[in-house]
C-alpha cells in the first residue's frame, strides 16, 4: 500500500508539473494595444486600448463593448446566453472574447513582440 501511495504522488507531482510547462507555453502574450472586433469574419473595427471608451456593436443583434483600464469587456448583449458577457474583461495579446449567436470575435493584438513566427488566430 505504500508503494502504491508513493506511486500515486509521483503522478499528480508530474501532471502539476506538466501542468505548469503548458501554461508557460501556451498563455497569451504581453499587454496588448488594440481590441480589434471581427464581425462574420470580416474586421470592422480596431480600437486602442489606451483610450476609454463604450462602443454598441451591431443595431437589432448587438453587443455593447467597454474599454477601460487597457482592457476591454463586453458588458451587455442581447444574444440568448450572455457568454461573452461572462467571458470578462481582456488584456493580452491573444485573449478573445467570442459570441456565436452574433457572430463576433473580439481579440487582442500588439503591444510586444510575438512569441511566434506565424499567427493562429
Amino acid at each position: 500500500m505504500d508503494k502504491r501511495r508513493k506511486g500515486d504522488l509521483l503522478l499528480l507531482a508530474g501532471a502539476l508539473l506538466l501542468a505548469g510547462i503548458l501554461y508557460l507555453c501556451l498563455r497569451p502574450g504581453g499587454a496588448g494595444a488594440w481590441a480589434v472586433v471581427t464581425e462574420d469574419g470580416r474586421e470592422t473595427a480596431r480600437y486602442p486600448l489606451s483610450e476609454e471608451r463604450t462602443v454598441t456593436l451591431g443595431t437589432g443583434d448587438y453587443n455593447v463593448l467597454q474599454i477601460s483600464g487597457g482592457g476591454a469587456a463586453v458588458v451587455e448583449a442581447n444574444c440568448g446566453d450572455n457568454t461573452c458577457v461572462r467571458m470578462g474583461r481582456i488584456s493580452r495579446e491573444g485573449e478573445r472574447i467570442i459570441c456565436l449567436p452574433h457572430h463576433l470575435v473580439i481579440r487582442i493584438e500588439g503591444g510586444g513582440a510575438r512569441p511566434f513566427d506565424a499567427d493562429v488566430g
